[in-house]
């Protein structure tokens, strides 16, 4: 148990002033600082430079919107469901971005701090990660896409932003780049690098540690979320994904069906 006493940095307020962290809402923050720059002080603890607040911008952008991914589906037969909270459909959308769909950065980002740090070097300490993970048949996060062959078009530019930084010293991009060609030679084919493994690699190169990487993501994903809801609201598709899993997900049981018809 920790011999901390419980306290916060995050905020506080009096009669007539409120505050995030150590600057006043109103008379500081309020039609002064973006939401971006406002996101990454109250998270990070810090002002971000301009170059922080680009990456995170284009990242933030990027991981909006994927399309009818296991996320929107959830969002919008949840909406379905309960039409009168919108906040039920959006955050049952949120629990999917996870290890498999988007939250995929973080696990990839924890990977590329290993390589940053290995005393062997990036190189030898990637080519060592791929070969375990061949070995045990075990896919790289941030590598293959099922659409975008042979490149997803979002990572270079991605790079392209993060390299136009000044401040960005680019280790971690060498760090997935080093990655990259290592699973290539092993695998003996091109496998593209992600979107969500070039935004590791720029989140990074920004000071965001991979622990809390995933709200990043989180929040981004949010955005996209809600304006499926207001598609499905003025153009609902709930019944229909419904209505095509019921006729194409077939019943293979035992039952002993005497009325109506059987699908299948």
């Amino acid at each position: 148990m920790s011999n901390h006493s419980p306290e916060t940095k995050l905020a506080t307020h009096t009669l007539t002033s409120l505050y995030v962290r150590e600057m006043d809402l109103v008379n500081d923050m309020m039609g002064k600082m973006t939401f971006t720059d406002t996101m990454f002080y109250h998270i990070m603890g810090k002002h971000p430079t301009a170059g922080q607040t680009a990456v995170l911008d284009a990242v933030l952008v990027t991981l909006m919107e994927h399309g009818f991914t296991p996320s929107v589906i959830a969002a919008r037969v949840t909406y379905l469901s309960a039409p009168e909270a919108l906040q039920a459909a959006v955050s049952a959308g949120l629990l999917n971005v996870a290890s498999q769909f988007v939250g995929t950065m973080e696990d990839c980002a924890a990977i590329l701090e290993r390589l940053v740090m290995a005393k062997e070097g990036i190189e030898a300490a990637a080519k060592r990660e791929v070969i375990q993970a061949h070995a045990e048949k075990r896919p790289l996060p941030g590598f293959g896409h099922h659409l975008h062959k042979p490149d997803d078009p979002r990572s270079p530019k991605l790079f392209e932003i993060a390299r136009a930084q000044t401040e960005i010293e680019g280790e971690y991009l060498e760090a997935l780049l080093a990655l990259s060609s290592a699973m290539d030679k092993v695998h003996g084919k091109h496998l593209t690098i992600n979107a969500t493994g070039a935004a590791a690699a720029v989140m990074l190169e920004i000071g965001v540690p991979a622990r809390i990487m995933r709200g990043f993501a989180i929040i981004s994903r949010a955005v996209g979320l809600v304006a499926h809801i207001m598609e499905e609201q003025e153009c609902p598709t709930g019944r229909t994904i419904w209505k095509t899993i019921d006729q194409t997900i077939p019943y293979t049981g035992t039952a002993n069906i005497k009325h109506g018809r059987k699908r299948g």
